[in-house]
């Protein structure tokens, strides 16, 4: 399931599968994101909801893009695996690639972003700069701006 995305990667010159190439990316991305599972071959849905997490964001991580769109990247899992991805966040806004983070959890937003875009409705209704401006970046504020044309 890591290797999915790129599946082209793995593919020889008569468009034979590498497995052993494949097994050595998923490994890869078992240990970079931390995750829990007995083998290489588990299947997916066998995982936690936070390790099936990583393996969605390991598997676009072997693609190497330069712009992440993330959308409730810590919707329903536990504490200990939304820090681990929060940390893989702060990790690639490091290396110079554009986050982009959806997410209804506003104490997320606030923690982790740079800056909040609020749309009502299909309208942007409010940015905050969290860098230079976190004074005007309440909750309350937000959810003025997000309930605009509501």
């Amino acid at each position: 399931n890591t290797a999915i995305a790129g599946i082209g990667n793995y593919t020889n010159k008569v468009g034979w599968l590498s497995t052993k190439k494949m097994t050595e990316d998923t490994q890869k991305m078992i240990d970079a994101m931390h995750t829990k599972t007995p083998s290489t071959k588990t299947k997916i849905r066998h995982l936690s909801g936070g390790n099936q997490q990583k393996v969605i964001l390991g598997r676009w991580l072997l693609l190497n893009p330069d712009v992440f769109l993330l959308d409730d990247p810590t919707r329903g899992i536990d504490v200990g695996a939304k820090y681990e991805i929060y940390q893989l966040i702060f990790d690639l806004a490091k290396q110079n690639k554009g986050v982009i983070i959806c997410s209804s959890e506003m104490p997320e937003l606030l923690g982790i972003c740079d800056r909040v875009l609020v749309l009502s409705s299909g309208h942007l209704t409010g940015e905050y700069d969290l860098v230079h401006d976190r004074e005007h970046a309440t909750q309350e504020n937000i959810m003025v701006d997000a309930t605009k044309f509501v």
